[in-house]
């Protein structure tokens, strides 16, 4: 599939300290051109995967080559481009089902991203179409404390849209969910729960397949918001009770703008379309319309073929370097720079025992995350400062904003030892 050489299989090791038993192989960082560069005269250490991974070369080069050599409109087109154009877009379909462990029941949608697949669930659930909207006056929809502002903003709305009531389920304070939480919550006239694989925020990594089993076995129907996981800790979508989950292809080495919404297929059918137009349709008259089948009734507009093409090469690229290896380095990066963040004097780190994640976010007493945030940046060090789009969650933690360091495969043991020094100088400075 790929031209360009694919990374060779990571030694994930168990270490988690300062040495180089987990550290990835300089060939795998060398697939990443951007990184090459220097910040302020400093190599970049690029800590901020959370919000976007970087793109390998194999992901580039196969886009690049769709662009240079097959680009066209798909679907309904006779002629050679347009035909080959939809071979690799519907390829790229059926190679992200598989990747996601999807099986025959289940169908993936094509999006711009996660907010867009959860807006279009939310949407799509509350919105009036035909027999009416799945949720009613009275019903009861459940999201878990620790969502990303796209995982809530769309059901508060979809509340008010439909009359339902809208239920949390609020983490402990340690940033925990507990399934005994749920259950209590849970009542015959709840619709729906929604909950992430991984706090972007804290990197608490909740015990989601536990919730959303409980959510199903209510009737319920039920949400993920994968984002944080695609990377590295991709869950088994067939062995999850779960209806409908998201994700974005920026966040595991794909392009940006991208992403999909996959799921149950009779739970897709209960979706009221988001973007009415070309494509979605089978026929239509000045007077009324005839919606197509899956996946296309949920698909409006030309959609972007190019990143479909680069989130499936960057899911084979995950594969080729092994979910397991990737996940185990970046866990151990985690528990690293977990460790030493906490033995500095001043620093409070949220969710330390979250070391099955990529994300570790901290606070220092008398420091704002953006001027550490600053200070790390003339050393070269990337990080992101505030409330990570989650500020319920540090509002309830009553933490306020945080600095956030975030772990990808590209990233050493070196730079997260350049991250713990870096905070260390930024405290001196600021206090």
């Amino acid at each position: 599939m790929f031209d360009t050489p694919l990374a060779p299989t990571l030694d994930a090791g168990s270490g988690t300290d300062t040495g180089t038993s987990t550290d990835l192989p300089a060939s795998v960082r060398a697939l990443f051109p951007i990184l090459v560069q220097r910040i302020h005269g400093h190599p970049l250490a690029y800590l901020d995967n959370a919000a976007t991974t970087q793109l390998p070369l194999p992901v580039l080069e196969a886009m690049r080559r769709f662009e240079e050599h097959d680009r066209a409109n798909i679907h309904r087109g006779v002629h050679r481009l347009s035909q080959r154009a939809t071979d690799a877009f519907e390829q790229a379909r059926s190679d992200l089902k598989r990747f996601v462990g999807a099986n025959a029941g289940h169908e993936l949608v094509f999006t711009s991203g996660t907010t867009e697949s959860l807006n279009l669930v939310a949407h799509g659930l509350s919105a009036p179409q035909l027999g009416g909207a799945v949720l009613q006056p009275g019903d009861e929809i459940i999201v878990s404390g620790l969502e990303h502002h796209a995982n809530l903003v769309p059901w508060q709305q979809a509340a008010r849209r439909s009359g339902a009531t809208l239920r949390v389920l609020l983490p402990d304070a340690q940033g925990r969910l507990h399934p005994q939480d749920l259950q209590a919550l849970l009542t015959p006239r709840t619709r729906l729960l929604a909950v992430t694989a991984c706090s972007n925020a804290i990197g608490e990594t909740p015990p989601y397949a536990a919730l959303l089993a409980l959510a199903a076995q209510a009737g319920a129907l039920t949400v993920l918001d994968a984002a944080q996981a695609m990377a590295h800790a991709v869950p088994a979508l067939s062995a999850l009770d779960c209806d409908f989950m998201a994700f974005s292809g920026h966040k595991m080495y794909g392009p940006m703008g991208t992403g999909a919404l996959v799921g149950r297929r009779a739970a897709l059918e209960r979706l009221a379309p988001l973007r009415y137009g070309g494509d979605m349709v089978e026929w239509v008259t000045y007077a009324d319309a005839q919606f197509a089948a899956l996946p296309s009734r949920l698909e409006g507009g030309t959609p972007n073929v190019a990143g479909a093409i680069g989130m499936a090469a960057a899911a084979a690229f995950i594969e080729h370097t092994g979910r397991s290896a990737i996940d185990a380095h970046v866990s151990a990066l985690r528990a690293h720079a977990a460790s030493g963040l906490a033995a500095i004097d001043g620093i409070t780190v949220l969710s330390p025992q979250a070391n099955d994640s990529a994300i570790v976010s901290f606070v220092a007493h008398n420091a704002h995350p953006h001027d550490i945030g600053t200070l790390l940046d003339e050393q070269g060090i990337a990080v992101r400062t505030g409330h990570h789009c989650a500020q319920p969650l540090l509002d309830h933690l009553g933490l306020g904003p945080t600095t956030r360091a975030s772990f990808a495969l590209y990233n050493s043991h070196a730079e997260v030892e350049r991250l713990l020094a870096g905070v260390a100088r930024a405290l001196e400075v600021l206090q």
